[in-house]
């Protein structure tokens, strides 16, 4: 079974900056301000949630899991059957050389399939972004890969050799 196991240095920072602020301030505070000390550090979350709301969007709907028991590829919230994959096309996914950093951003920043008129992947003809999210998180690997029945699917990855050498070995 293989599972990507996505990184959490930044919510790691996020909380850690965060707690360090209203330690600080609650040392400055308490124990004569409590309730200002209280209504800030409520404050500085309205500030620590949309930061730490990318990982949480990454961790849903981006989430890998093969699974070659049960002949599953989970990804985000979809369930795709190994079957049903081409293995052709994870093969020939996996001689390609991996895309550099600033190639990987830009592959992020336009892979977008909103439920959109115009900005589905369908209607500009671009590859069905698999998952659940309307876009790729930015510095994420995309993979293009193709069903059995020829429909071309986008999956967002963090370790791409890693993805691809266990999709390979499970399909």
């Amino acid at each position: 079974m293989y599972r990507e196991r996505l990184p959490k240095t930044w919510t790691i920072i996020c909380v850690c900056l965060y707690l360090a602020l209203v330690v600080k301030l609650g040392i400055d505070a308490v124990p004569e301000d409590t309730g200002l000390w209280l209504i800030v550090s409520a404050a500085f979350l309205l500030v620590l949630l949309p930061c730490v709301a990318v990982p949480i969007s990454k961790a849903v709907y981006h989430r890998i899991t093969i699974d070659p028991g049960q002949g599953v590829l989970r990804v985000g919230r979809e369930r795709l059957a190994l079957a049903d994959i081409d293995p052709a096309s994870v093969h020939a996914a996996l001689q390609e050389p991996a895309p550099g950093t600033v190639a990987r951003y830009a592959a992020s920043a336009q892979t977008v399939d909103a439920p959109v008129p115009g900005l589905r992947a369908a209607d500009r003809g671009a590859p069905r972004l698999v998952g659940g999210g309307w876009g790729v998180p930015m510095g994420m690997g995309v993979v293009v890969l193709t069903t059995r029945g020829g429909e071309e699917l986008s999956i967002a990855t963090h370790d791409r050799n890693a993805f691809l050498t266990a999709l390979a070995a499970a399909v």
